[in-house]
């Protein structure tokens, strides 16, 4: 099928290599020996990087996390809790280091990121457990790390974005860890792929409806996903009530098979009463992002910037009229 994509990102994916899950070995080397020289050529400016290791959900085990300062900060800060995509099966906090610096450095603020485990070896609730973990510690660590415990906000991409709703939802049935804000880049948080655009996307760029299939399979088990038994905390488009949750913005992309999910859980949260900033971006792909050099991938991270300031306090700044769509509720 031919998508109307923009001209610039277009003409990026003759040199971008696809993805398949289908063989996750294979997969995961690909994707470690492109991660190895975006590390080396990483520029960190200006921030404080390290890698902490903190008691993991299960007794005797250890989570790594990666924990991203401002340099020159002064006073409490924002915090982000960023967790990668990847579809539940592929990354680590490598994924996301270029974006979380920059988040870091521009914001300001102090960016926790998750090297949660991964599916199948560790299917659901694995992942949500390290970051509701994360959660936790950066909440309880909140003064020793510079942080303002009222300003902790949740930073994902696709499967770390369906990571990021299933965790707001747990800490408010828990009863905390409080969450100012939640910004979700192309969600994946419904396993039943019923959508239109889960559906129609057979054969887009980057992510399909095979590759989600695989990723669902994954995560929650073969035969498992589209059953009554899944949890909303996996799965939160299955949730019944999401009243109560922290505000949020929705970043979706148009040839996504995730699309539409997106702008239901969108929809849902307004319905809800939960104060809700869409962005819409024409002619992009799963993961468009990474044609980094492009002028809608920097619109995309800028708009995220203004959304996670305003969300976070740090400013009073709406997001760049860069998307068709950018209400609020």
């Amino acid at each position: 099928m031919r998508y109307a994509l923009d001209p610039e990102l277009a003409a990026a994916l003759a040199m971008m290599a696809e993805v398949d899950i289908s063989d996750l070995a294979a997969a995961r080397a690909a994707q470690a020996a492109e991660l190895a020289v975006a590390m080396r050529d990483a520029d960190a400016t200006g921030v404080c990087v390290r890698d902490e290791r903190v008691p993991g959900p299960v007794a005797g085990t250890a989570l790594s996390l990666r924990v991203h300062r401002p340099a020159d900060a002064r006073g409490p800060l924002p915090a982000l809790l960023s967790m990668h995509g990847g579809g539940f099966v592929l990354g680590s906090p490598d994924v996301d280091h270029e974006s979380n610096v920059r988040l870091c450095r521009e914001l300001p603020a102090v960016v926790v990121s998750v090297d949660y485990r991964l599916a199948p070896e560790h299917p659901f609730p694995a992942a949500l457990d390290d970051c509701w973990t994360a959660l936790r510690w950066l909440a309880d660590n909140a003064p020793a790390l510079g942080v303002a415990p009222d300003r902790i906000g949740l930073w994902g991409d696709s499967a770390g974005a369906g990571l990021a709703a299933g965790l707001a939802l747990l800490a408010r049935d828990r009863g905390g860890p409080a969450i100012r804000h939640q910004h979700l880049h192309s969600p994946a948080v419904d396993d039943r792929l019923t959508t239109g655009s889960a559906r129609e996307f057979t054969d887009t760029p980057v992510w399909n409806r095979r590759n989600a299939r695989l990723s669902w399979d994954a995560y929650l088990g073969p035969g498992v996903p589209g059953s009554a038994a899944v949890s909303p905390y996996a799965a939160p488009a299955r949730a019944r009530d999401l009243a109560g949750l922290p505000p949020a913005s929705v970043a979706v992309m148009e040839y996504d098979p995730l699309r539409d999910e997106a702008l239901a859980y969108a929809g849902a949260l307004r319905g809800a009463g939960v104060r809700t900033t869409l962005l819409f971006y024409p002619g992009t792909f799963h993961g468009a992002v990474i044609v980094a050099h492009s002028a809608i991938a920097r619109r995309v991270m800028d708009d995220a910037l203004a959304a996670l300031r305003a969300g976070l306090g740090a400013a009073d700044v709406p997001p760049r009229h860069s998307a068709t769509d950018n209400r609020q509720a």
